[in-house]
């Protein structure tokens, strides 16, 4: 079965042969407190710690998370460090270490100026996600009833925004 791309000005529709074993691993998003982040990103999101380093020189800390579904993370230090930067879809969280005492805040990209937009979820249901979302008090960017439909937004704890969608009921978006 070949590869079916939507034909764009500027994309490369045949990449070089040599990036086909190339991974996106990984984004990064600065957090004030680990603490916070890291029970949003695994309680309320499901994604494990697969790895933290600590920079003592620079200052910060790297906090890396992904989505194991029961699969078996190595234990051994060099094995589990080759496993976090090999794999695909890793979330990276970044704490400056005294952040978490100042009343600065990060942009989030959604206010101007705009960059950054967010990071997205998919899950299997998207109305018991957000149901479940609402019963550990998840502040809602935007709700299901809001808006675009099939689609809701959350925010973590420092703002970041985080997509939720429902795959099976997206197919007919941006359509007419």
């Amino acid at each position: 079965m070949s590869f079916n791309t939507e034909v764009q000005p500027g994309i490369c529709m045949e990449p070089d042969a040599v990036t086909q074993e190339y991974v996106f691993n990984h984004t990064m998003l600065r957090v004030k407190d680990p603490k916070r982040s890291l029970d949003f990103y695994s309680r309320v999101l499901g994604m494990r710690l697969l790895r933290r380093l600590d920079f003592e020189e620079g200052r910060f800390s790297l906090y890396f998370l992904a989505m194991t579904r029961g699969e078996e993370v190595p234990d051994a230090v060099d094995e589990r460090q080759r496993y976090t930067f090999g794999r695909q879809s890793v979330l990276e969280l970044t704490h400056n270490w005294g952040s978490e005492s100042d009343d600065s805040q990060y942009h989030n990209g959604n206010q101007d100026p705009r960059g950054f937009g967010h990071i997205c979820f998919s899950v299997p249901d998207l109305v018991a996600a957000c149901e479940r979302f609402e019963t550990l008090g998840v502040n809602f960017v935007k709700p299901l009833d809001r808006g675009m439909k099939n689609v809701a937004f959350i925010s973590d704890p420092d703002g970041y925004w985080v997509e939720i969608v429902q795959a099976s009921l997206n197919g007919e978006m941006g359509r007419g």
